[in-house]
């Protein structure tokens, strides 16, 4: 009973009230999403293939990044070890002209998506800028703020169905991010506008050390959907082929002016948070294990293996490709960088101000001043020179 019925007071709807929509197509699957093992087909020929090779890659990726950090290469590193599948399949669903907009975890997306690897950790190693070029890519910078990503997809989706384009964003975001303001402000605004929008909840398990259960008594995050009026998806995440088709289908929908929607990733950390992260603190080994048997690299391979897709030789040639991808990354980001001072100046505003023109005058009198006294008999390079 409930508290106006204690009270004896029954209201009736205003009249001609209607919901203004039926809950029931909105609501995700009470099961999650599954291709792996269901005998479903490839929506393309080769498409899986495809996905075991950017898996492949994808782990030795994060293997690297992950010991470039001990060795001091990187500042920090959030590893994506065991959602690969949500990574390669969330960037082969785009479309060239889409927008990917990641979190802090999703360096693996941004280089899926064609961003050279040094480029996309550039942030992690202490660089200025995002280090890369976001509107040749269609790559939002990297977001270290949880969830404040979500509402600028939103924006650019919809500026970009103002202006007719044909044009879909994919926001990720952690399940940590969504009990944040800035998820639940951008799945409104999503919602109301009609945005052409995607929100794939990368959901593994925990926000650093706080798990789901003790950030929402939801039965999902998926089921969240139907309060903003988007559908929501229930997917695998460790399935690739199906985030892939979820991801695809979700996307498609959006473009043609379908609506925003909210797809939850049933994923999992196997890695700490970052490297400054003790797991064990929070969660026990045997969990991890029993995630391990359900590692999305293991499972497209099992599946291939199954159906006679995959040889040995084809193993060979995923995983000598991953071993040339790391070592031109190894090499290349012991290189230290040399940024050039002046750069400084450069995407601070569109014109320039007085001031910023003046400052950047004097940068390249003194830089000038410098690189002459080091070229004279016995002149040294000098602080200024090295600063740049």
């Amino acid at each position: 009973m409930t508290v106006l019925e204690h009270t004896g007071y029954r209201p009736a709807p205003p009249p001609g009230w209607q919901p203004r929509t039926d809950p029931a197509p909105l609501l995700p699957e009470p099961e999650p999403y599954r291709l792996l093992g269901t005998g479903a087909e490839p929506a393309t020929p080769g498409l899986w293939r495809e996905l075991y090779r950017r898996l492949v890659l994808g782990r030795r990726y994060n293997e690297q990044a992950t010991a470039l950090t001990r060795q001091g290469r990187l500042a920090v590193y959030p590893s994506s070890a065991g959602q690969e599948a949500c990574q390669t399949a969330a960037a082969l669903a785009l479309r060239p002209d889409d927008w990917l907009f990641p979190s802090y975890r999703d360096t693996l997306a941004v280089v899926a998506r064609g961003v050279d690897p040094v480029q996309a950790l550039s942030l992690l190693r202490g660089d200025r800028h995002s280090g890369y070029d976001p509107h040749r890519h269609r790559v939002a910078p990297l977001c270290t703020p949880l969830a404040t990503q979500l509402p600028h997809a939103v924006g650019l989706a919809h500026a970009a169905r103002l202006c007719g384009d044909e044009v879909a964003a994919l926001a990720l975001v952690g399940d940590g991010g969504t009990s944040e303001g800035d998820f639940h402000e951008a799945l409104n605004f999503a919602a109301v506008w009609q945005a052409p929008v995607v929100f794939l909840v990368q959901n593994n398990g925990f926000a650093i050390s706080v798990p789901l259960a003790k950030q929402t008594a939801a039965p999902s995050i998926a089921h969240k959907a139907v309060g903003y009026g988007m559908p929501g998806r229930l997917v695998d995440g460790n399935d690739a082929p199906a985030v892939h088709q979820v991801l695809t289908e979700a996307l498609d929908r959006a473009r043609s002016g379908g609506g925003p929607a909210l797809i939850e990733a049933l994923t999992y950390r196997l890695d700490a948070h970052t490297n400054a992260d003790d797991a064990s603190r929070y969660r026990d080994e045997e969990e991890v294990a029993a995630w391990r048997g359900h590692d999305p690299l293991r499972l497209l391979e099992e599946e291939l293996r199954r159906r006679g897709e995959l040889t040995d030789e084809l193993v060979a040639e995923a995983r000598t490709a991953a071993e040339s991808f790391a070592a031109g990354l190894r090499e290349r980001m012991h290189a230290d960088p040399r940024p050039d001072a002046a750069s400084l100046f450069d995407h601070v505003y569109a014109e320039p101000t007085a001031q910023l023109r003046a400052q950047h005058s004097r940068l390249r009198a003194e830089l000038a001043a410098e690189a002459e006294a080091a070229s004279a008999p016995g002149g040294g390079t000098g602080p200024g020179r090295d600063a740049a």
